[in-house]
């Protein structure tokens, strides 16, 4: 038998090296190598006997190189997950073959989507590996989950790497969920579950098999205190998605993003509602984030947004107030903190609206947070309706990015935002002049005011 080799791991980045130094040549930590101990035979050896025996054609006797033109071009046919909103994150539906991996906060819901997504799926044969829960915890989790009778998912619940793919020989699931990446560990490795060497061999493997066997796999994985995924950057290299669930724990609406994606767009975001019974999909956001109970309110102005392909109707709020101390206060939630500066700056040099002892707060109804330029305007009109305590005109919201210069800049999908500013029963939105070029000539309900700079926007939502 072959002896088993030591290599030292940096527990920073990952990065292993057949001697120890002191200084990790990757990350530049000091003192972070490990030594682990690595078997001959390794995880891998597990996973193309798994993949070799789920796949139905032989496997190949190895490499062949070809050229680009010989590569025969097909429709991938995506597998639909019963979820219009994990459907639009990832491009369509999940890619045979495909790796995913989705991270979020403890206690965000990771598990409660990637469950309520299995049991909806009944014409699937899904392995559902979990080291975080036991059978029983599972079980009373999908009690309270809505779910198709039909759908019977087989769980595991092992921290073994070989046990997993032992199983799946047996199983020969179509869809496989691990759930944590961090808890599992593999025989051929001397180090604890977590750590760099376990994460990095255990995704490697789990990689093999899925683009060897053509079988799915949804990996959840847990991020550090800076809001990161645990573990090595390699982990995030070897997938295929990258998926973040988000959201305050202290509101009703977590956000799906994707932050890489190879089989589509990065710029969708997914929406959902924690209730007692699961997780429901919110196909229309605008309707739940807006308030009929602000009308006559100061501080309030409604932004027209944009996140991926998706218009928002957002309320933005704005608070303005006497410093009870000598430092005024300058606090957004949910709104970039510098571009909140940025703007209070151009309204003092621009407009002569001067905040010199006031505390400012800026806040995005619903606990939602979104990185649309547009905002600006709303933004700004939220400061001055609540520093002058005169509510915005009724029926008015807007879109544009405001300038150093205090002009309002061109924004991209303007019809989007104002169709969605008209179903919502709006009747009138502010856009930037040089949008107004660009529209078609077609009858609307609701009336399109085009502006140069922010004074204009301002005299027109404050003109009763």
């Amino acid at each position: 038998m072959a002896k088993d080799k030591t290599a030292y791991v940096c527990s920073s980045c990952g990065f292993d090296s057949s001697k120890w130094l002191g200084k990790c040549p990757s990350c530049g930590a000091w003192n972070t190598f490990k030594e682990i101990r690595v078997a001959s035979d390794s995880g891998s050896q597990a996973a193309r006997r798994a993949a070799t025996t789920v796949r139905s054609q032989e496997p190949s006797v190895g490499a062949k190189y070809q050229r680009l033109r010989d590569v025969p071009l097909q429709e991938t046919s995506r597998i639909d997950m019963g979820d219009a909103e994990l459907n639009r994150v990832l491009g369509g539906g999940l890619v045979p073959g495909s790796i995913v991996l989705l991270g979020g906060d403890p206690g965000i819901g990771k598990s409660t989507l990637i469950l309520q997504t299995v049991l909806h799926l009944a014409s699937l044969r899904v392995l559902y590996v979990s080291g975080e829960e036991s059978a029983h915890q599972l079980k009373l989790r999908a009690e309270r989950i809505e779910h198709d009778e039909q759908s019977d998912p087989v769980l595991l619940c092992d921290t073994s790497l070989e046990t997993i793919f032992n199983t799946i020989e047996e199983v020969k699931p179509q869809l496989l969920i691990v759930d944590s990446i961090q808890t599992i560990a593999t025989d051929t490795i001397d180090s604890s579950p977590g750590s760099v060497a376990q994460v990095k061999e255990c995704a490697q493997a789990l990689l093999r098999f899925a683009k060897s066997s053509g079988i799915p796999v949804i990996i959840i994985g847990h991020i550090n205190k800076e809001g990161s995924l645990a573990g090595p950057k390699v982990l995030e290299h070897i997938v295929d998605t990258v998926l973040q669930f988000e959201g305050d724990r202290q509101h009703l609406y977590r956000l799906l993003r994707s932050t890489k994606n190879r089989f589509g767009s990065t710029s969708e975001m997914g929406i959902y509602e924690m209730l007692g019974n699961g997780l429901r999909q919110v196909s229309n956001p605008s309707e739940l984030l807006l308030n009929d109970e602000h009308e006559g309110l100061s501080g309030i102005a409604i932004s027209a947004a944009i996140e991926g392909v998706r218009p928002f109707l957002l309320e933005t709020q704005a608070l303005v107030s006497t410093a009870a101390y000598g430092t005024p206060q300058r606090s957004a939630t949910g709104f970039d903190q510098r571009r909140l500066n940025m703007l209070l700056a151009v309204l003092e040099k621009r407009m002569g609206f001067k905040l010199p002892q006031k505390d400012v707060f800026i806040n995005i109804a619903g606990g939602l947070r979104l990185a649309d330029m547009a905002m600006d305007l709303s933004v700004i009109a939220a400061i001055f309706s609540s520093n002058v305590d005169m509510a915005v005109a009724q029926g008015w919201c807007m879109a544009g990015e405001v300038g150093l210069s205090g002009e309002v800049r061109a924004i991209g999908r303007v019809d989007q935002r104002i169709a969605e500013a008209e179903k919502l029963g709006f009747t009138d939105i502010i856009i930037p002049k040089y949008n107004m070029t660009a529209l078609p000539h077609q009858p609307r309900k609701i009336r399109v005011h085009g502006v140069r700079k922010v004074e204009e926007a301002l005299r027109m939502l404050f003109q009763n």
